[in-house]
């Protein structure tokens, strides 16, 4: 059908624009502009049939992780997050794009800034938190009962780390007036309770 050709040629996109921005230099950051159209790409109409992968598709070694490549959150000029829950210092960030679990700066599933609503101050911060295992039935519950306006917005999404890169750049609850942030210090959000409304 049409529906499906348009799907596919988003998908193809989104691959192909996440793969050229995986290959931006690691000095540089995101420009607004690309940035927005990545989001652009990535939160398109959501197929009914469409599913959720929750599990990451590597194949993980006893002693440590047996990984060629990995996605990770590409923007952050300090922290980065990759697909299995790391957040590292950018100069920490292996060639294959995961994080080095060796480093001091690396931790696995970080929720530090993050409040109990699940907004946090950092984005890379959110990112982890939205990763752990434990918050996949908060965010089926959050693609079950969403509007259908809502899920039109997560079309693209095929795993769990890309939910969660969507989830937490693009909350429209996070704004009250359409242009200031109800709470400015954690405005990232996974969850499903919008920020705390700050006096202005």
């Amino acid at each position: 059908t049409v529906s499906t050709k348009i799907l596919r040629k988003k998908r193809a996109e989104l691959s192909y624009l996440h793969h050229s921005l995986q290959q931006t230099s690691t000095n540089e950051s995101l420009t607004a502009e690309e940035r927005t159209i990545h989001d652009r790409t990535l939160l398109e109409v959501r197929d009914s049939d469409h599913h959720i992968q929750w599990k990451v598709q590597f194949i993980l070694g006893n002693s440590s992780r047996q990984i060629s490549q990995c996605r990770n959150s590409i923007q952050g000029k300090i922290l980065l997050t990759d697909e299995l829950g790391y957040v590292c210092e950018r100069k920490d960030l292996l060639v294959n794009g995961c994080c080095n679990v060796n480093a001091p700066s690396s931790s696995q599933y970080v929720c530090k800034s993050c409040l109990a609503n699940g907004c946090c101050s950092v984005y890379e911060y959110c990112v982890s938190c939205c990763l752990q295992p434990d918050k996949q039935p908060l965010l089926e519950h959050f693609l079950n009962r969403a509007a259908e306006g809502l899920q039109n917005l997560f079309t693209a999404v095929e795993d769990h780390f890309e939910l969660c890169l969507a989830k937490c750049r693009t909350s429209s609850q996070s704004v009250q007036h359409e242009n200031t942030y109800r709470n400015p210090q954690a405005k990232y959000c996974y969850g499903e309770s919008p920020p705390e409304l700050l006096p202005i």
